[in-house]
């Protein structure tokens, strides 16, 4: 399955199975990486809109005559 998109019903339908054959413990630690997945996208996506937030802020900055040098390299 890639990345943002939907499961199909079938690949639900194979994971659970899957993960019904699982023992308590191996459940636990499938629902763990599940929720380290989700947590991960969500940093992402925070980090994603902070570095938006701030690009006006940090134009600002970097914008000026005395840094064209830089923009140069």
């Amino acid at each position: 399955m890639q990345q943002n998109m939907t499961p199909t019903r079938d690949q639900e339908r194979i994971l659970i199975q899957k993960i019904r054959t699982l023992s308590p413990e191996k459940i636990s630690e499938v629902e763990d990486f599940v929720d380290f997945l989700s947590q991960r996208d969500q940093d992402r996506r925070l980090l994603y809109a902070s570095n938006k937030l701030a690009e006006d802020a940090f134009g600002k900055i970097w914008d000026n005559p005395e840094d064209e040098v830089y923009d140069r390299l």
